[in-house]
């Protein structure tokens, strides 16, 4: 098996972008290559192939790749429900619902789950690149580590590690690495490059080099900032913002406290006659939005109730009272009903709270998640519409017999008797062109003609130009072994 390993010397510094650069450049030299990442934590999911789910970073490096999205490309997925536990997902499935306390007694059980994933993918591919999670640095966390410098070793891949120098303190970055590491774990490093570069890049000449003294370590070069990154679904909430524009349709959105599958937006962010709303803590809904969408989340009650302490529910109300639509995407559609009920504590604490009341409908959780691809019609506009569903909890009630979609014969969704309140479960819904621009002419938007596929093909080859054009690719990609 052939591989390499993209680390960081911290968290957000990149390396799911790179990563994706690096399978699209060594794709367009025809090799067969693949994404892995042994550990992921994140709320923004993809439903794959094989029935399961992984981290969307990994199903954007799978298309980079020319793939279609496996469970094998992330092994484990870590899903926050709260400030202390998370969702673990093995192979694509729910294996429990652990503290982070407890987390550290469970990673030894999958180590065996991630080399066999990645002996498989590894199989079937001439080149894997593996990402890894936070930082190697945190040697905290080195004991059963499965994300970096643990798997490196047991899986025998060489690691690059990338410095971040946009937030400052690169130099330290990559000498502090270095100095924190096992003599072992360092022996893996076959070099370094340097992330997010903004100006003159010969301006770092004289610190790159003091890098490459101190530590020992080969260069391969410095990477200026990729300004079309925004047209890339972001890994991590943290990266949300509001869209590049003003004075077009305005779409608001609250940045829940677990906001999830946030790519959903994206279409709506690159869509010329939209001024999309981030909407963070602490801020009321603007007034003046004609569309709120409440996204997906991964706890819906918990979210709920965030909802409500930031007074935003008011605020959503005040919207529905002015004449303005509202949209719920998975559970902001079960946060619009009437009640949602978790008798067996999937989520949290058990209990029902009360919804925001907008749509008839009520919502019970249970045990059984649902993963699958959906192709739907939308039944306002008759466009069809391709997404995925990746939920638990079942949503009845008297506004589903007026659909947002249907699947086949089946009724998808629900919507009040004015229309002006809608619900769906269906995620990456607004990817679909011709339903996107019936649904936003409803608002006056002009059709745009915007193709969204063949934007984010643009810019992934656009990113892999970018990487041959400032880092040594050939020898990046000449350190898998």
């Amino acid at each position: 098996m052939t591989a390499l390993m993209i680390q960081g010397t911290g968290s957000n510094v990149g390396k799911s972008l790179l990563v994706a650069g690096l399978c699209r450049a060594a794709r367009r030299r025809g090799l067969s290559v693949a994404p892995f990442k042994p550990q992921n934590m994140s709320n923004n999911a993809a439903v794959t192939e094989d029935g399961g789910e992984i981290g969307r970073a990994q199903a954007l490096q799978a298309r980079a790749a020319g793939l279609m999205p496996v469970t094998d490309m992330n092994p484990v997925l870590l899903k926050p429900e709260s400030e202390t536990g998370a969702q673990v997902i093995v192979q694509g499935r729910r294996l429990t619902t652990t503290r982070a306390a407890d987390y550290a007694t469970l990673k030894p059980r999958l180590m065996g789950a991630v080399l066999d994933s990645f002996t498989r993918l590894a199989a079937r591919h001439d080149l894997v690149i593996v990402e890894g999670a936070g930082s190697p640095a945190e040697v905290n966390l080195r004991t059963g580590d499965i994300a970096n410098m643990g798997f490196a070793r047991a899986a025998h891949v060489p690691v690059i590690l990338a410095g971040d120098i946009d937030r400052g303190g690169v130099i330290a970055q990559m000498i502090g690495t270095q100095a924190v590491l096992a003599p072992e774990d360092a022996a893996t490093v076959a070099g370094f490059l340097i992330n997010k570069f903004r100006g003159d890049p010969q301006l770092f000449d004289d610190g790159y080099s003091f890098i490459q003294a101190r530590t020992g370590w080969r260069g391969f070069g410095v990477l200026p900032w990729f300004a079309q990154a925004h047209l890339l679904p972001a890994e991590d909430a943290l990266d949300l913002a509001s869209g590049p524009r003003t004075g077009g349709v305005k779409i608001a959105v609250p940045m829940l406290s677990r906001i999830a599958n946030f790519d959903d937006l994206d279409p709506l962010r690159a869509e010329p006659g939209v001024e999309l709303v981030m909407v963070p803590p602490g801020h009321a809904l603007p007034g003046d939005a004609r569309l709120v969408i409440l996204p997906g989340t991964k706890s819906t009650r918990g979210d709920l109730a965030f909802l409500r302490a930031q007074g935003w529910d008011i605020d959503i109300l005040a919207h529905h009272r002015r004449g303005g639509r509202v949209l719920g995407i998975c559970g902001g559609y079960q946060m619009l009903g009437r009640t949602i009920a978790d008798p067996e504590g999937i989520e949290g604490p058990p209990g029902e709270s009360p919804g925001l009341g907008l749509l008839d409908v009520t919502t019970v959780m249970t045990p059984d998640k649902r993963l699958t691809r959906t192709r739907a019609t939308h039944a306002a506009t008759g466009e069809p519409v391709e997404g995925y569903e990746i939920h638990i909890g079942r949503s009845e009630g008297p506004d589903r017999a007026r659909p947002f979609a249907h699947v086949g014969t089946l009724p998808e969704g629900a919507r009040s008797p004015d229309g002006r309140v809608e619900g769906s479960y269906l995620h990456g819904l607004f990817t679909a062109d011709t339903f996107r621009s019936a649904y936003l002419a409803d608002f006056g938007v002009p059709v745009s003609g915007l193709a969204h596929a063949a934007l984010v093909e643009d810019t992934l080859d656009a990113l892999a130009d970018h990487l041959e054009a400032h880092l040594d690719v050939s020898a990046i990609l000449g350190c898998a072994r």
